[in-house]
Parts: C-alpha cells; sequence; structure tokens
C-alpha cells in the first residue's frame, strides 16, 4: 500500500482548530452518579460547579497558560449554562477582578454560591454564548437554563446577543431531545462556525452534545484515531481538533499563499 494514502494534505485556509472542553464537575454529576434519578430534580435546576470541579477548572487554566494557547485563542464560545459559563470564564477569563478596574467583570465574585472572586474580563479575549451547544433538552432540570436578564447580571461579559429568547422556550418538562436529535443540532454548530472569521476558538460544552456531534466524524479514520475523537470527554477536559471544510461551506481568505508570479513590468 502506498504510505500516502495513510496521509492527508489540506490548505490551510480551509481549516480551523478548535479546543474542545467538557465543564467541570457539576453538582448534577456528583448526584447522578450516585442515583441517576437524581437528574430528575428542580433541586439541581441548571447545576453550578462543585468546588471539585473549581480546582479541575484551575488546573486547566495553569495548561492552558503553560501550553501558550491563552495567546492563540480568538474567540471563546460557551454554552449558556451556569457551569459551562464558570469552567469558560475560569479556565479563559482574565485575572482577579478588582472595583477599580472600569470594565465589566466576565463573572461575579460568589456566582453559583461557589465563594470564589470575581473574574476580570480585562484584556480578555472575545466570549460568545450559544444556544447550538447546549447539552441534551428537556426533561432534566440540571440542563435547563436561567433567563438571559439574570444570566447577564452574573456573566456581565460574557455575549449573549445570539440568543433571542430571554425564557429558555427549548428545554421541555416531558420531553427529552433523542441522540440523533443532539447530533443533528451539533452539525447545525460545525456549520454555523464557518460562518465566524476566527481561525482558533476554543468551545466549552457538555458531555452529550460533545460526544454525540464528534460521532460524526471520522469514519473513514484508524479507529485508533476515530476513538480520540468520539471518545466521551472527561470533567474539564481538552481536546484540541483540526476542523476541515471539504465542502466550500466558507473557506477563510488566504493570507498565508504568495502566487510567486512576475511583476508587472518586469522582463
Amino acid at each position: 500500500m502506498d504510505s500516502t494514502s495513510c496521509q492527508g494534505l489540506y490548505p490551510l485556509h480551509r481549516c480551523k482548530t478548535l479546543h474542545l472542553v467538557r465543564h467541570a464537575q457539576g453538582f448534577h454529576n456528583v448526584a447522578g452518579e450516585k442515583d441517576p434519578q437524581a437528574y430528575l430534580s428542580y433541586d439541581l435546576l441548571d447545576a453550578s460547579l462543585t468546588p471539585l470541579g473549581w480546582e479541575q477548572v484551575d488546573n486547566l487554566r495553569k495548561h492552558v497558560h503553560a501550553t501558550g494557547l491563552s495567546k492563540r485563542i480568538e474567540l471563546v464560545i460557551t454554552s449558556p449554562l451556569t457551569r459551562t459559563m464558570q469552567t469558560a470564564a475560569g479556565v479563559f477569563g482574565g485575572d482577579g477582578y478588582t472595583d477599580a478596574i472600569d470594565v465589566a467583570p466576565l463573572m461575579v465574585a460568589n456566582t453559583g454560591n461557589s465563594n470564589r472572586p470575581a473574574i476580570s474580563s480585562l484584556n480578555c479575549l472575545p466570549f460568545l454564548a450559544v444556544e447550538l451547544c447546549r447539552e441534551h433538552l428537556g426533561v432534566h432540570p440540571c440542563d435547563k437554563r436561567r433567563s438571559i436578564s439574570e444570566y447577564k447580571s452574573i456573566f456581565p461579559a460574557i455575549d449573549f446577543s445570539l440568543i433571542k429568547n430571554d425564557e429558555d422556550v427549548l428545554w421541555k418538562e416531558d420531553v427529552r431531545e433523542t441522540n440523533e436529535e443532539v447530533a443533528a443540532r451539533g452539525m447545525k454548530f460545525m456549520k454555523w462556525l464557518w460562518t465566524r472569521k476566527e481561525k482558533e476558538i476554543a468551545v466549552v460544552s457538555h458531555s452529550g452534545f460533545l460526544f454525540h456531534t464528534l460521532n460524526q466524524f471520522g469514519n473513514d479514520l484508524h479507529p485508533s484515531v476515530k476513538s480520540e475523537i468520539s471518545t466521551h470527554f472527561a470533567n474539564c477536559e481538552l481536546r484540541s481538533m483540526v476542523f476541515v471544510d471539504k465542502g466550500m461551506l466558507g473557506s477563510d481568505p488566504v493570507t498565508t499563499n504568495y502566487p510567486g508570479k512576475v511583476p508587472l513590468g518586469a522582463c
């Protein structure tokens, strides 16, 4: 077999780099592992991060800075639930916030009864909340979001402009999305990413959403590579992927190629 059949080339301007993150441990994770029926409890409505979850956030933040990712990422996209926005702000946000700083914080102090200080948005990446990358919709109160008005008061520097309804009109008490519906929504999200000009993007989302979306990719790859793409994420796990536009959906302008032709007037 030709060795090149296991390799490939693709134009750089038709690729984006995605840094995919599952939120850190939430109180619903702890309760649900003990008793799956706990996922039906309204006590876990829009569950926030546990103290262990915040430790996971701190560790991933250190990794992101140590590897230089914090300087390369151009945009942070987050699911609009408390646990994902806490994770996004804690990992990719600025340092501690003080009232003397004349910019809105990414997250106010003690969000979700966390006893955590406010997180600054000073010199920070843009943060964008997107409903398409939410967890399975319906039935489980932990996956129901609060009103956008409430979120704006505790995550003031996150951009919620793409979310049209203040209340959560997507979550239904008696109907839960199927895995196939989550996958279809995930593919819609991936297609939408090609409308963004940014080349390197972080996405903070959920186990089910990431698993069912990524499972749509890699079926033509070696099984070990497919496994790298589509196995379930651990809490606060980060995986970096190259997203390739094979269908001409919206490639970015070529910025590094050079035509090499003879300048006009030269002989």
